[in-house]
């Protein structure tokens, strides 16, 4: 078990990001945060953009798909204090499509959003279960539930859903918890970069989304606080979507199915 007077750690891969971010900025008003990313430069702005203390929250630059350089992080984050909360957020996808699919898209595409989460997952595993309530998040994404494109990136995230499941599973008699979050179109510097090529694009994204407003990097930052709290204690080995609707499905076939004017969009 941690002691009660040293502030417990939690590590933050893909810190940088709007969504990791957001989870930093979260996390640390109960945790020290090892904020870890690929691009030293846009982890500092970040960080600096939060605002908080710098001694709730540490920059750590890393590789993840470089064993090395993990094996560096883990020893940083280690010198903060006992860890016990993992979020693997850190990800991005190459490859559009099948056709356009090539095996080094492939070969980064898993190793990145699936190959790089579980070897950070080892990294960090005995002082998870030496805390005695250590807590896993992975961050998943709607594409690995359903086809939305971009085929081998949701191959990883499928298969990071059911790595998810397999450490609850195998790790629950240590009293770990692992939980995914899958989040549908979320307003990030990646899809405002499509705004500027496509200034309709959102508008069409909330076109297939029965809950007509998407997601904010602080919604995926709440539903990973709300998994890591008490008020989740018994929830493990879940996937939980924040898309606002978009797995549930869409109005168009029930309304072509039925022929029923309910079904209209507003």
């Amino acid at each position: 078990m941690t002691d009660d007077n040293i502030d417990p750690v939690a590590i933050v891969t893909g810190a940088a990001g709007d969504i990791g971010a957001a989870i930093v900025a979260r996390l640390s008003a109960t945790h020290k945060v090892a904020a870890i990313d690929l691009d030293a430069d846009a982890l500092s702005a970040a960080v600096a953009r939060l605002g908080v203390s710098g001694s709730k929250v540490t920059s750590i630059r890393c590789d993840l798909t470089k064993p090395d350089e993990l094996a560096r992080a883990a020893d940083e984050a280690a010198d903060l204090g006992p860890v016990n909360i993992l979020v693997n957020n850190a990800g991005a996808a190459r490859a559009l499509s099948l056709h356009a699919m090539t095996m080094d898209t492939l070969s980064h595409d898993l190793s990145l959003n699936l190959e790089a989460a579980l070897n950070c997952f080892k990294s960090f595993e005995k002082p998870l279960v030496e805390s005695g309530s250590g807590n896993v998040v992975n961050i998943a994404s709607v594409n690995g539930l359903s086809a939305f494109g971009h085929p081998a990136y949701s191959a990883a995230k499928a298969g990071l859903i059911h790595a998810t499941k397999a450490i609850a599973v195998e790790y629950g008699k240590y009293g770990l918890r692992a939980n995914a979050v899958a989040p549908g179109t979320v307003k990030t510097q990646a899809w405002k970069a499509r705004e500027a090529a496509n200034p309709g694009v959102f508008d069409e994204a909330l076109s297939w989304y029965p809950f007509k407003l998407l997601p904010e990097p602080e919604d995926i930052a709440a539903a990973v606080a709300f998994l890591v709290s008490p008020a989740a204690r018994c929830i493990t080995g879940a996937c939980l979507p924040v898309d606002s609707g978009l797995t549930a499905g869409s109005t168009a076939l029930p309304r072509t199915f039925t022929q029923s004017a309910d079904f209209d969009g507003s």
